[in-house]
C-alpha cells in the first residue's frame, strides 16, 4: 500500500488546489510504485508537476499577501530541490534512496496541507470575488414595480 492516499481529510474546499493535490498524490504513488526501469520517468513527472503546483500556490501568496507566505514558499523551495535529488538518485540508478524520499514527500506532504496549504485555500476562499460577474452579483437587484 502507497504511504499517500487521497481522502476527504486532505480536501481543502478549494478544487483548484484540491485537484492539483489529487494529482500530486497519484504521482507520488506513481513513483512508489514504479519499476526500477521507470522510477527515472515517474521521478520526473512528479518534479515537473510539483514545479508547476508550486508556481501557481507562489503566485496565491504574493499576490494575497497572505502572513507567512515568505516562509511557505520556502518549503515549497526546499522540497523542490530535495525532488530534483531524488530525480538524480533513480537516474544514477540509487532507487533505494529515491523511494525512502517517495515516502518522507508522503508524510511531508500531509503536515505541509494541513497546516500551510489549508490556510492558503481558507484565505483565498474568504477572499471576495472579482470581475465583471462578482460586480454584477454585488449590485442591488431593481425592482420592476
Amino acid at each position: 500500500m502507497n504511504a499517500l492516499q487521497w481522502s476527504d481529510a486532505l480536501a481543502l474546499d478549494f478544487e483548484p488546489m484540491d485537484r492539483v493535490h489529487r494529482e500530486f498524490v497519484w504521482l507520488v504513488n506513481r513513483v512508489e510504485d514504479a519499476s526500477d526501469a521507470l522510477l527515472p520517468t515517474a521521478w520526473l513527472a512528479l518534479v515537473d508537476h510539483t514545479a508547476q503546483h508550486f508556481d501557481r500556490e507562489n503566485e496565491w501568496l504574493r499576490k494575497t499577501r497572505l502572513p507567512g507566505a515568505s516562509e511557505h514558499m520556502l518549503q515549497h523551495r526546499l522540497v523542490l530541490n530535495l525532488l530534483r535529488d531524488g530525480l538524480a538518485m533513480a537516474r544514477a540508478g540509487d532507487t533505494a534512496s529515491a523511494r525512502e524520499m517517495a515516502r518522507e514527500l508522503a508524510a511531508w506532504f500531509v503536515k505541509h496541507n494541513e497546516l500551510l496549504d489549508a490556510a492558503l485555500a481558507a484565505h483565498l476562499r474568504a477572499r471576495p470575488k472579482t470581475g465583471p460577474s462578482a460586480r454584477r452579483a454585488s449590485q442591488p437587484r431593481r425592482s420592476l414595480a
